[in-house]
């Protein structure tokens, strides 16, 4: 069976990547499946989550390296979890759209490991801080800051197959490009080699 092709959207919260993914649902020539990491955790492991913090609520860090703990076992698991998802079903040949913030060294090399004998059209979905900072205040629903304290290490990243500023396009215009990089049959060649190297944060 042939993989299915994943588009990979990398960009921080506020970046464009829903949106942009919604108007990719619509193209007709190809059958796209979204698979967001807020969708994943809210519908799949909301009552969880809902769980340990109310169960773990009184309980106080003694340190700051001790705060990460929760993290370390309860969130990466569940972040692989999600990229093992996306490869299932790329195997089960069905196209799929990622949407999610890979902001740590853990998450980007757990997807480069799990992904990388896949069809990955890497994508940036850039814009600039005070745009993001902008939109943030616009949708209410996000912590305002959340995505400049992400733009560093999502960005640290300069091999992608194809670069869209979201300030200057519009989300159709960026399905379209995306599309028409698909329909060209070029290769996608930025996700290997971003696979064949240690990435890391200075």
């Amino acid at each position: 069976m042939k993989q299915g092709t994943i588009v990979f959207l990398n960009g921080t919260s506020s970046s464009g990547k829903t949106s942009i993914s919604n108007e990719l649902l619509n193209h007709n020539e190809f059958a796209f499946h979204h698979v967001s990491i807020d969708d994943f955790f809210k519908r799949l492991f909301g009552d969880y989550i809902d769980f340990i913090n109310t169960t773990c609520a009184s309980a106080e860090s003694a340190d700051r390296k001790a705060e990460q703990v929760p993290n370390d076992i309860l969130i990466d698991p569940l972040v692989e979890l999600f990229f093992s998802t996306v490869k299932f079903m790329s195997a089960k040949g069905m196209n799929v759209v990622v949407d999610t913030v890979n902001d740590s060294d853990e998450r980007l090399n757990a997807c480069l490991r799990l992904l990388s004998d896949h069809p990955v059209l890497f994508v940036g979905v850039t814009c600039s801080k005070e745009e993001l900072m902008r939109r943030e205040k616009l949708r209410g629903d996000r912590e305002i800051g959340l995505a400049i304290s992400q733009y560093d290490n999502v960005y640290r990243l300069h091999e992608y197959d194809l670069e869209l500023n979201t300030e200057t396009l519009r989300s159709d215009e960026c399905a379209n490009l995306i599309v028409d990089f698909l329909r060209s049959n070029r290769e996608y060649t930025a996700f290997q080699k971003l696979s064949h190297r240690s990435v890391g944060v200075s």
